[in-house]
């Protein structure tokens, strides 16, 4: 469980963050919504330690991590995987070694040790049989899904996705909206997802947060969000002919 406490977030005069209360919880997918400027890529980057938040607390499973040393900080960062929007793959290694990057990183794992981790989450994403295989020669979906076996092969307790169906077909979308959602249950993950697709948030929004013009307007999940009166996120929602037809 991650605890944000009455956060705010500024730069120079701008406030990006208004006194923000949530709780992401464990073995949901948890998504921040909201328009572009609504503040959604500011919290995550402060969830992270990217940015410190000028008041207000951040706690992972009670611990205050807004209060935390340099050192006691890179101690919680172990226990996080990273889906990066545009995946971030290595060009230079293998399916199999971009894998296996974190663990040489951040523990004393044998060579063995490691391509068998390996080899477990390429098999848990469907591809057991890329490891040999460099980023260029897969397609956009598949390096997602590679991007997901590296953000869980430390077996991380949080994981947080950065648009994760960015750039990606409906169908390769849905695909890793699901693969995200089952992980997510599979490992009891406490998954925070940046997102501004309806389609993720209709399929996989366990635990919503939106936010507009940086101030926490709303929260539920999918099967309530196209039946609130909130004229915020019903903009927000309903801004399509797709969606305003899920209304009708």
């Amino acid at each position: 469980m991650i605890e944000v406490q009455h956060i705010s977030k500024a730069f120079g005069d701008k406030q990006v963050l208004k006194d923000v209360s949530f709780c992401f919880e464990p073995g949901k997918t948890n998504l921040i919504i909201g328009q572009s400027g609504s503040g959604k890529t500011v919290l995550m980057k402060c969830l992270v330690g990217l940015f410190e938040v000028d008041r207000g607390g951040i706690l992972f499973h009670d611990r205050d991590f807004s209060a935390m040393s340099f050192n006691q900080r890179k101690e919680v960062r172990k226990e996080i995987g990273m889906l990066f929007q545009g995946g971030a793959l290595f060009d230079s290694m293998t399916v199999e070694e971009n894998v296996i990057f974190p663990l040489t990183m951040f523990t004393n794992q044998s060579r063995e040790e490691k391509k068998d981790r390996a080899q477990f989450c390429l098999q848990r994403v469907n591809l057991q049989d890329t490891g040999h295989l460099y980023p260029a020669e897969i397609s956009g979906g598949m390096k997602k899904r590679v991007a997901i076996a590296r953000a869980i092969a430390m077996n991380p307790k949080y994981l947080f996705c950065d648009e994760p169906n960015s750039g990606l077909d409906p169908k390769t979308a849905n695909v890793i909206d699901n693969l995200i959602h089952e992980i997510t249950h599979e490992f009891n993950i406490t998954t925070v997802v940046n997102t501004h697709d309806m389609n993720s948030v209709l399929e996989i929004g366990d635990n919503i947060a939106f936010l507009y013009q940086g101030e926490l307007k709303w929260t539920g999940d999918s099967g309530s969000i196209l039946r609130t009166d909130s004229p915020e996120i019903n903009d927000f929602v309903f801004s399509t002919e797709l969606t305003r037809r899920l209304k009708r």
